[in-house]
């Protein structure tokens, strides 16, 4: 038996999706080849084990970094906090070369040295061993096996029904 075929378009599907909100992400690494750091905005990120601890997100198949990302060893990702609209927006539409400019980031622990961004932009971050990735779809779909994480009190950003939002808080509401 397989699926039946869908009864709605990409458009209909993708504005339902959308009433899920999910944290927003900066997925960065080292180029396998130039060395030189990568990164883009990611918000397709979800947990898959406590043990052991594992991550996946997901990137499109016609992403100019998808190659790179088949080949390297470790990526970190990081969970931006609410305060980091623009690096969001300068990570998801600067041009590659210009998504690190003004950017405070360290070489990371691993021996790849993927760059990690400074604290102050993140609720949380993943330094991930890249286990494995699968093709489905339109997408490529990353399992990351995580090797250190830190967090911080602080608020994630949001990205809700097609943009990145501050969802209100019920104080807010009342």
């Amino acid at each position: 038996m397989s699926a039946q075929a869908p009864d709605f378009d990409s458009r209909d599907f993708r504005s339902a999706l959308g009433r899920f909100a999910t944290g927003v992400t900066i997925v960065t690494a080292t180029h396998p080849q130039e060395g030189h750091p990568i990164g883009l905005t990611v918000s397709s990120f979800n947990s898959v084990s406590l043990n052991p601890p594992l991550i996946l997100w997901s990137l499109i198949k016609s992403s100019s970094n998808r190659e790179a990302f088949e080949q390297i060893q470790r990526y970190n990702i990081h969970i931006l906090n609410a305060e980091q609209l623009a690096l969001a927006r300068q990570f998801s539409t600067g041009s590659p070369q210009d998504r690190f400019r003004d950017v405070l980031w360290t070489p990371g622990t691993s021996l790849e040295q993927v760059p990690k961004l400074d604290d102050r932009y993140c609720s949380a971050w993943f330094e991930c061993y890249n286990r494995n990735h699968y093709h489905e779809g339109d997408h490529m779909i990353l399992i990351g096996e995580v090797e250190r994480c830190h967090h911080i009190d602080s608020l994630p950003l949001v990205y809700h029904a097609g943009s990145f939002d501050l969802t209100p808080t019920l104080t807010e509401t009342q």
